[in-house]
């Protein structure tokens, strides 16, 4: 026997949980003359029907097949996959009169958009087909009124009346075509946005789809365009749902929003943590290179140079990498200040530095603008705790200044040449 492949759509499968849901909350509702179908099918299957309400009159042949009730069978996780994506799977929803698309199989005819004008012999034929179509409509052959609607729309793809009417036929029809109705009614308001009609029947059709949000907004805007007593019903009716979404929605969002918050107040506190921590580490390294230590290179030689960081001015100086690059390389030698004569940043601090420590100040030098050179051999000691302290910064122990120390100033001078009695002894 050849298998059968065949396979719900989806809005069908979930339409169809949500009436296995109500059934399963609301028992008694199987004994609903509109699912006397579904009961003879179940008693078909040698199922056991719940009891009947009081009152209520037992269907046909409901005594006659009493069966033991079924083993139970074990509870079993439904997959991920067949679980109900919506608003409502979080919400417990009155369920009563929803009954999904029973028919989803609809072509429909939507007509060709871009047709403008009509002939006046198209126009002749779609009056025909109009009246024929309300006529039929009229004596309720719900179908045979589609065909005549969709003879209709085929000429004339932009009336909107027609498209209302035929969607309101699909709702009429057995079974229900829900999903149609509301495409047709859909069609409708782009072409009509006044059309109360159009609005009614798809708020209709969204309640029995079990869109309560939705239905809720076409059935008050279609009793605000023209009010009518039915659409006000059907709106009292699917008040309470759409309210229930309407304030899980809302919980939703504040959730969402409470979430972010927390995100970005931790975004900021670990910012935070991040920058003190970085400051705390360039102290730690200040302190360790002002205390000899190895966290700057060691400063040997410093002195009092330790007062010359309270200096704002210093530090701002120092912080320039063209002055920090060039009293690196003056720690290096102290004779290399001559090379930065002309660098007025440079020689600002020089002059700065060498008035605090005492070595010469201004004017002292031979250019009248640096220190002279006897106060550069007094800066020796100042450069080479300077040597230190950017050999550190360096990534280096920093090279012994030439000349530094108290010696600087007196260099020891080089030995004399032999005369020619010496060589000759």
């Amino acid at each position: 026997m050849a298998s059968m492949s065949f396979q719900l759509p989806k809005s069908a499968v979930d339409q169809l949980k949500g009436f296995i849901s109500l059934c399963k909350s609301k028992p008694e509702i199987i004994h609903n003359e509109e699912l006397a179908f579904f009961r003879e099918y179940l008693l078909s299957m040698n199922a056991t029907l719940p009891p009947k309400p009081e009152g209520g009159k037992a269907p046909e042949g409901a005594e006659k097949k009493a069966t033991p009730p079924p083993a139970p069978e074990p509870k079993q996780e439904e997959p991920a996959e067949m679980e109900v994506e919506s608003e409502e799977s979080d919400v417990e929803l009155d369920m009563e009169g929803v009954i999904g698309d029973p028919n989803p199989n609809i072509d429909q005819e939507m007509g060709d958009s871009s047709k403008k004008e009509l002939t006046e012999q198209e126009m002749e034929t779609f009056d025909l087909k109009r009246s024929q179509a309300m006529q039929t409509f009229s004596e309720g052959e719900w179908e045979k009124a589609i065909a005549l609607f969709t003879e209709a729309i085929k000429i004339n793809p932009n009336s909107a009346a027609m498209f209302a009417k035929r969607g309101m036929c699909y709702l009429k029809m057995t079974p229900k075509a829900t999903n149609a109705c509301v495409k047709d009614c859909s069609r409708a308001i782009e072409l009509n946005p006044d059309n109360a009609a159009a609005y009614k029947w798809r708020g209709r059709a969204f309640m029995l789809l079990g869109k309560f949000a939705e239905a809720q907004k076409d059935l008050a805007t279609a009793c605000k365009i023209d009010f009518d007593e039915a659409a006000d019903e059907w709106l009292k009716e699917v008040k309470p749902n759409a309210k229930k979404l309407q304030d899980h929605q809302r919980k939703k969002e504040r959730k969402a929003a409470e979430k972010e918050l927390k995100e970005r107040q931790e975004r900021v506190r670990k910012a935070r943590e991040a920058q003190e921590k970085a400051a705390r580490e360039a102290q730690e390294d200040m302190d360790a290179g002002m205390d000899g230590g190895p966290g700057m290179g060691g400063m040997p030689g410093m002195g009092g140079l330790g007062g010359l960081f309270n200096d704002p001015e210093m530090m701002a100086a120092f912080a320039d990498p063209e002055v920090a690059a060039a009293f690196k390389d003056i720690s290096s030698n102290p004779a290399n200040i001559m090379k930065y004569q002309n660098n007025p940043k440079v020689m600002a601090l020089v002059t700065k530095m060498a008035g605090k420590m005492g070595a010469g100040g201004p004017g002292g030098g031979a250019g009248g603008g640096m220190p002279g050179m006897g106060g550069l051999g007094g800066l020796g000691g100042m450069m080479g705790g300077l040597g230190g302290l950017f050999g550190g910064m360096g990534g280096g122990g920093g090279a012994p200044p030439r000349g530094a120390g108290a010696g600087a100033s007196n260099p020891t001078p080089p030995p004399p040449k032999p005369s020619s009695t010496d060589d000759l002894d």
